[in-house]
């Protein structure tokens, strides 16, 4: 484990990646299986293969794109339905129908990470609120589900983020800037734990700390320096949350609905004003046993 140089917290809030982070799985193989079962239960309803293909493509193409305040979901749907026929069936009730039933199934073969669990509910015994910063393309459900694989209870989690209740996408700092406003606080007050140094430490822009766990690391950009973080296996960092004291401050009324943009934008300006400067202590304790 790199314990970093710099000491932590005190945290006020911690962000969670899902994907790669506290669900051990492969994302490509997935999302493979994911457009496959999905792809062949919009089939009975007279959807070619192709059309799905251009619709989900356009739909995720949208969602990465607009930055317009509108849900995710929305984005979503107006891609969609300019390639797929809107009234070929009443589409809210049959993909509610999937996400509760058949979506469940591809987390079969998922094999959870204990430590990942161990992790969550340690946090939450030392009084930490939790938030899920997941990618918010999916509808909610399809997020618990994979909660459930990844053995872990949803309820931990104070605000848990999805494509109906997000404006914005990682790595845009206006994806983090939602969440933290929700949780009533500044970048400084949140640890940010995740595997993809470009899409889960972009919350450090907005003066996050963050933990990189190495399980399933991606580096998209590649060369990235992960002495420059502090990080470790998911193991590694249930034993170093373990060492971490009692939530002293934590954020209250933590929202789960969509955060205004005007309120968005004035996070991220406060954010970026009170980030530390490179090198400069943000925090006021430190772990023993842990590099401070």
């Amino acid at each position: 484990m790199n314990d970093h140089t710099a000491a932590v917290g005190p945290y006020r809030a911690i962000f969670f990646d899902l994907d790669g982070t506290l669900l051990p799985l492969d994302v490509d193989e997935f999302m493979r299986d994911y457009f496959a079962a999905l792809g062949a239960y919009v089939a009975r309803f007279g959807v070619s293969p192709e059309a799905f293909m251009a619709g989900m493509k356009a739909g995720i193409k949208n969602m990465a794109a607009h930055d317009d305040g509108r849900p995710n979901d929305e984005a979503f749907w107006e891609g969609y339905f300019a390639h797929i026929d809107a009234d070929a069936c009443d589409w809210g009730d049959e993909l509610a129908r999937f996400y509760d039933c058949e979506f469940g199934l591809l987390g079969a073969n998922v094999v959870p990470n204990p430590a990942a669990a161990r992790a969550i509910e340690t946090l939450a015994a030392k009084g930490y609120p939790l938030v899920l910063a997941t990618m918010p393309m999916f509808p909610e459900r399809a997020v618990r589900w994979r909660l459930e694989w990844a053995g872990i209870d949803p309820a931990r989690f104070a605000r848990i983020t999805h494509f109906e209740n997000s404006s914005s996408v990682k790595p845009k700092p206006a994806y983090f800037a939602e969440s933290i406003a929700a949780a009533g606080l500044s970048g400084t007050d949140v640890l940010m734990v995740g595997n993809n140094t470009v899409e889960d430490l972009a919350a450090c822009a907005l003066g996050a700390d963050a933990f990189l766990v190495t399980d399933h690391l991606l580096d998209p950009t590649g060369g990235f320096d992960a002495s420059s973080v502090r990080s470790g296996t998911m193991e590694e960092f249930a034993a170093w949350v373990e060492k971490l004291p009692v939530c002293a401050n934590p954020a209250l009324g933590i929202g789960t609905g969509l955060v205004d943009a005007a309120v968005r934008e004035r996070v991220i300006a406060e954010s970026r004003n009170a980030a530390p400067a490179a090198g400069e202590k943000r925090a006021e304790f430190s772990i023993d046993g842990i590099e401070g």
